[in-house]
């Protein structure tokens, strides 16, 4: 006579201890990975606003620096009347034919040369540019250069000052 075979019983699966374990840790896991990649994804415009306010601002500073040094400097420089001063001509930009001009651009909508806006390229940039007589910083007399500070306003409201000084050459 044979024996009937007895196979023990085992269990496979997982308890309900262990799935609830499983489920924290990877909630916590999920929770970390989720936590950076907000971090990273709002950090994420800064260096793009960066380049775009840099080359703005590239864009502004070719300009002024390409017109006269004031209303009477002829083509050229030199001979100038003595005496810096600043004289801010009002109309579009189209008219700006010296440095002066540009003085007291405030939160300005970013334009060309011509004065058609670059709202497309730079929607919720803002430009400011300052100019004054500075020739004494640089170790001219005082009257001989003007600094043109700009300021470039990105749309988190971040500020990137740039300044440049024009001698009359």
């Amino acid at each position: 006579m044979t024996r009937p075979v007895k196979y023990g019983r085992t269990q496979k699966g997982a308890t309900l201890v262990e799935l609830v374990i499983t489920i924290v840790i990877i909630s916590v896991a999920i929770a970390g990975v989720v936590g950076a990649f907000a971090l990273i994804s709002g950090r994420s415009a800064d260096p793009l606003n960066q380049t775009r306010a840099v080359a703005l601002a590239q864009i502004y500073m070719d300009e002024i620096l390409s017109r006269r040094y004031d209303e009477n400097t002829p083509v050229g420089g030199f001979p100038r009347e003595p005496g810096c001063t600043i004289n801010t001509e009002e109309g579009s930009r189209a008219d700006y034919d010296d440095v002066d001009d540009y003085n007291e651009i405030t939160d300005a909508v970013p334009e060309n040369a011509e004065g058609t806006g670059l709202a497309a390229d730079y929607a919720g940039f803002q430009v400011s540019v300052a100019i004054e007589c500075a020739g004494d910083e640089i170790g001219l007399a005082a009257d001989e250069a003007k600094r043109i500070d700009l300021t470039i306003t990105d749309p988190s409201g971040q500020s990137y000052d740039f300044s440049v000084y024009r001698a009359n050459y």
